[in-house]
């Protein structure tokens, strides 16, 4: 019962002292992605997440799988991941438009 009173402390010394360390505000490799760059990798994503739906559901369709239940699962995430990336352009788009009514 003691050492794990013990470690338990410790555990909560040990998330104190990260908590109490500043952020650094440096740029690191993380952040020197580009906005294009992400963009891409992101439709990639999407696109792979599709191409793999449809790879499902045409194994279903030709009666070479039974998993059903899998393959309609994969289309959903493809179709909610399509929509959120959308709605991220629509609100790009939105915010271009903005910016180009802008007086001078």
């Amino acid at each position: 019962m003691m050492s794990s009173q013990v470690t338990l402390l410790q555990q909560m010394q040990e998330m104190q002292r990260v908590a109490n360390q500043t952020p650094s505000i440096e740029p690191n490799e993380a952040s020197a992605v580009s906005f294009s760059d992400a963009m891409k990798d992101v439709v990639g994503r999407i696109n792979e997440q599709q191409n793999v739906a449809s790879k499902l559901m045409t194994a279903v369709d030709a009666g070479q799988s039974d998993d059903l239940v899998g393959a309609m699962v994969a289309s959903q995430k493809a179709g909610l991941s399509f929509s959120a990336l959308m709605q991220v352009r629509n609100k790009l788009m939105t915010g271009f438009d903005d910016i180009m009514r802008m007086p001078l």
